[in-house]
């Protein structure tokens, strides 16, 4: 084999499938599920995530799990990839997977140097020829930003293996983006584990089929190695019931959701709008790409009317100027309710956050539009605990200082709340879903 050659893969071995093993049941239930006994940690930024993440690497002793929207080829995203590369040549397994939209740019350099190393990468749809965008379900993204070492440590949020200070569309920035992960430990993290096993495992399973099969058919126990696949790429199996909350649960009380096109379709979405309707005191939201369906929108305008403080931070530097069209042509409709709007001025905005009241609040990597909620695979970690809700409250907060806040004034002057713009950005998201495959009304 010449040097940076694609590392041949056991597909059996290389995804740890364990065809007694038990998959976790959590799954089957479409709201969070809450574990007690975890420590969780938010980080801000890359300058944060990206030692804690290095430290866990080269801590490693058996296989770490790695799923990126991004992977860059900057100086602190090869950081990470260093970190990674020695882990592998020490023995750890290290599985890594990319998005084959979001990472296109960068793959010939990052793919043959982390493979070099024993790393086995797998692309998750790849772009490679023009013929790929006439495949179904090329608009729905792996976006997750997924990191599990040794299956004790975990790491989700938005942030993605690049330099806070790069902007894939604008070059180099002056300030880093405002973005945020959580590092995890205890219960939680074993359906984080399952989650991007199970990305990487079904990316992988075709990457070379006929190996694969091949290798399947020359095992002892092909049906039960095939079956633990199946099991493996599904997440789990029918069967189990699991409660919701248990209330005895002891701190910290954490969740990790999904979104996906199987049995987790509206799960990010269901847990924002069951804490909304909660809400007694205080809703604070970011979110870059915001563009609710009717449901979620009725819940916060319902909070603030009951007496809510509903803040909502939104991007003053837009990277899509779409986007932010889409979202500003709702704050009307929003402010006629009572609902407080900022847009956020310093640097780009990239965070998805929300803090209910002072116990619960959500880091992950969906936005609130259309293609978060409703096509992409999705990441969050949902926490209900008063110092990390606090500490959310305060990153929030320092973040609303550097805002401007939205008058009526200025909506009426700049015609964001016009009926022309409304319609063209319902129609323009209509047509988006129907071309992805989405039916139903948003």
């Amino acid at each position: 084999m010449k040097s940076g050659d694609p590392v041949p893969v056991d597909p059996v071995s290389a995804l740890g499938i364990d065809p007694d093993g038990e998959p976790m049941s959590w799954y089957l239930v479409p709201r969070p599920v809450f574990r007690g006994g975890n420590e969780v940690e938010l980080l801000r930024g890359g300058e944060a995530l990206f030692p804690a993440m290095i430290s866990a690497i080269r801590n490693a002793r058996h296989e770490i799990w790695l799923a990126t929207y991004i992977f860059h080829d900057d100086a602190a995203a090869m950081a990470v990839a260093v970190a990674l590369e020695r882990a592998a040549r020490r023995g750890v397994r290290v599985r890594v997977v990319v998005d084959g939209f979001g990472a296109h740019d960068h793959l010939a350099a990052i793919v043959p140097r982390l493979e070099a190393a024993g790393i086995a990468v797998t692309v998750f749809r790849p772009l490679e020829r023009w013929t790929h965008w006439l495949q179904p379900g090329q608009l729905r993204r792996l976006h997750m930003k997924l990191c599990v070492v040794d299956g004790v440590v975990g790491f989700v949020g938005g942030i993605n293996v690049i330099d806070d200070h790069i902007d894939l569309n604008h070059g180099h920035t002056e300030l880093p983006r405002l973005d945020f992960a959580v590092r995890a430990t205890g219960p939680v993290v074993a359906p984080m584990e399952q989650a991007v096993r199970a990305m990487w495992s079904r990316s992988w399973f075709g990457h070379d089929w006929q190996q694969e099969m091949r290798t399947l058919l020359h095992t002892e126990r092909p049906v039960r190695r095939l079956r633990g696949l199946m099991r493996q790429m599904r997440l789990t199996r029918r069967g189990h019931r699991v409660a919701l909350l248990d209330e005895a649960l002891p701190p910290v009380q954490a969740a990790f959701v999904v979104r996906d096109n199987l049995r987790q379709r509206r799960t990010i979405e269901r847990a924002y709008i069951d804490a909304i309707r909660s809400a007694q005191r205080r809703i604070w939201l970011i979110s870059p790409y915001f563009y609710p369906g009717r449901e979620f929108r009725r819940a916060l305008c319902k909070a603030a009317q009951r007496g809510v403080q509903v803040r909502l931070l939104m991007q003053g530097k837009p990277d899509y100027r779409i986007a932010a069209m889409a979202a500003r042509v709702l704050y009307e409709e929003l402010m006629r309710h009572g609902i407080e709007i900022y847009e956020y001025l310093p640097a780009f905005l990239h965070a998805k956050v929300m803090l209910v009241d002072d116990h619960w609040a959500t880091v992950g990597s969906s936005n609130i539009d259309p293609i978060s909620l409703l096509l992409n695979l999705e990441a969050n970690m949902v926490v209900r605990d008063l110092t990390f809700t606090q500490d959310l409250a305060v990153e929030i907060g320092r973040a609303l200082a550097q805002s401007e806040a939205i008058t009526a004034q200025r909506v009426k002057s700049q015609g964001w709340a016009g009926l022309a713009p409304r319609v063209l950005v319902e129609w323009a998201a209509y047509v988006y879903l129907r071309v992805a495959g989405v039916t139903g009304r948003y």
